[in-house]
């Protein structure tokens, strides 16, 4: 048997479940369209391990998603999940963010396109077939009237998360299908972390970092001219 916490707090919404062999057995999420996670996530913690009535010596590992997603919220939930590691002695699992993302929709035919927002007409992006298999890589992209042409020529894709909504104004292609409600959330995670745990597939906790995709810039504040 395996307890494992999941974490998850690449976008909006800020979400923390304990699963048991894979099926979430607590959950906890906000998504009210800030970034509140410095101060719900810990909360949140404690709450599914009190709803579950399971302390933190009894879990088994700690799962936190691993980006692409805003630098930010990344940082807090990896900061989180490696230090309850460090002092719980507790092994660190990383789950794609893009991946899980994929599982929140189930499809008989045709893609399924799980993006995230990347700020003006960026997107965190990657591609899988009705199986939940990569069949194209993460990829932060611009997108305009073009986009995925390839792919929506041929079938139909349902484009998913929270970069799904810009791009539902641009591509009009009748094979493109738009889900506005899904986000990443620890409850597909839960399936996932529980494969790596099986695996042993875990984490070096001492040189573990999200995984950004892109860098991250500090525009600087414009000069204030003089006054006299």
């Amino acid at each position: 048997m395996a307890i494992i916490l999941n974490i998850e707090t690449t976008t909006k919404n800020c979400s923390v479940s304990l699963a048991k062999n894979g099926e979430v057995i607590a959950i906890k999420e906000l998504n009210n369209g800030n970034y509140s996670h410095a101060e719900v996530l810990h909360p949140f913690i404690s709450d599914v391990l009190k709803e579950a009535t399971i302390s933190f010596t009894e879990i088994d590992a700690i799962a936190v998603s691993k980006g692409p997603g805003s630098y930010t919220g990344l940082r807090i939930g990896v900061s989180a999940a490696k230090g309850l590691c460090f002092a719980l002695n507790k092994p660190l699992i990383s789950v794609d963010t893009l991946t899980s993302l994929s599982y929140s929709i189930s499809i008989e035919d045709g893609l399924i396109l799980p993006m995230l927002d990347a700020r003006r007409m960026e997107v965190y992006s990657a591609i899988f077939n009705p199986l939940n298999e990569q069949i194209r890589g993460i990829k932060a992209e611009i997108i305009d009237s073009t986009s995925f042409a390839n792919y929506l020529d041929s079938k139909k894709v349902y484009f998913l998360g929270d970069g799904a909504k810009k791009c539902k104004e641009i591509i009009t292609h009748k094979n493109a299908f738009f889900i506005l409600d899904k986000f990443p959330s620890a409850i597909e995670m839960a399936q996932l972390s529980y494969i790596k745990y099986q695996r042993n597939d875990i984490e070096d906790l001492a040189y573990f970092e999200p995984f950004y995709l892109k860098d991250f810039l500090v525009i600087p504040e414009k000069k204030k001219k003089p006054t006299f």
